[in-house]
């Protein structure tokens, strides 16, 4: 089982008929448990999801891809929106409602038992590690799982509320001293290190405890590498781009099915993971580059199945 923790909020995208807008459930670690669930791998998300309206639609959303909530926080506060923009490119920008919202109220005493059972990695990233209160429960919990299980981070930094990037950043290198399995876009890399290229970074930030790092480039592939010297440059997917929305999260999803179908996830894999080769790498970077190319062929955070990433294609 791969437990995700972090936010599960309403997504407010642009409808098909000009002028108008459609409610989805999102929220970065949400798709990714989505994501991972549609990839036929056991999925519990750690969220806090409102009683309003809108909340109950979250939970139907996530109960029908089959995703774990039993430790899941029934909250008495709204539920976060997230408003999308896409662009002539597909390329999404976000604004947000989120003051006081379910998302961020995390308490140490909610997440008890978070790791029970047979958890072999925990996913989190984007605003859940970086929006007080609940920043620090959260950053704890991964901290604490880092003894049991691979852990897998994203920061799919949102500059709207993140704060000023030197800021975040420090509190990335700390996630980065216990995350073995790291996933960033260049994007986010252009707002914490202005001015630096993907690939000192990728460096630098190998050299702070991951065993793998793997920064997506938008249509232009990947680059990867990992902490034994393995580096790897992957070509992007063609796709008629419809929308970027959940693209990373995707790509984050089928990274994790991917490493757990080879038997490389959990505490005790650690030393074949950090051992992985250069065969086994391209191929993880290749499936996940085909996932995330899949959901930008659809409108929204829709994910594809097993069965549409695994298929030979034409």
């Amino acid at each position: 089982m791969v437990v995700v923790a972090g936010e599960a909020l309403v997504d407010v995208v642009p409808a098909p008929v000009d002028g108008y807008f459609e409610m989805a459930p999102g929220g970065s670690p949400a798709n990714v448990a989505v994501g991972l669930s549609r990839l036929g791998v056991r999925a519990r998300l750690l969220a806090r999801i409102a009683e309003d309206m809108l909340g109950v639609r979250i939970r139907e959303h996530l109960a029908a891809n089959g995703v774990e909530l039993d430790h899941a926080v029934t909250a008495t506060e709204q539920t976060s929106l997230a408003l999308v923009a896409v662009g002539p490119d597909g390329g999404a920008t976000y604004d947000f409602r989120v003051d006081g919202t379910a998302d961020w109220q995390w308490t140490p005493a909610e997440l008890d038992g978070a790791l029970d059972g047979p958890v072999v990695a925990v996913h989190s990233g984007s605003l859940a590690l970086t929006t007080p209160p609940g920043a620090a429960a959260l950053r704890e919990l991964l901290s604490r799982a880092a003894a049991t299980a691979t852990v897998s981070y994203d920061p799919n930094c949102r500059p709207m509320l993140m704060g000023e990037p030197a800021d975040v950043l420090g509190g990335v290198h700390e996630l980065l001293a216990v995350a073995d399995v790291v996933k960033v876009s260049a994007e986010d890399l252009e707002w914490l290190h202005p001015g630096r290229t993907p690939e000192s970074v990728l460096e630098d930030w190998l050299g702070r405890g991951p065993a793998l790092v793997a920064v997506t480039l938008g249509g232009d592939g990947v680059i990867a590498g990992t902490a034994a010297g393995l580096r790897s440059r992957r070509p992007g997917v063609p796709v008629q781009v419809v929308d970027t929305v959940g693209a990373g999260d995707t790509y984050s999803a089928a990274l994790l099915a991917g490493l757990h179908r080879r038997g490389l996830l959990g505490a005790d894999a650690r030393p074949a993971l950090r051992a992985i080769d250069e065969p086994t790498l391209d191929a993880l970077l290749d499936e996940a580059a085909v996932a995330a190319a899949i959901t930008c062929s659809r409108r929204g955070a829709d994910p594809p199945t097993a069965d549409e990433l695994l298929s030979p294609r034409p």
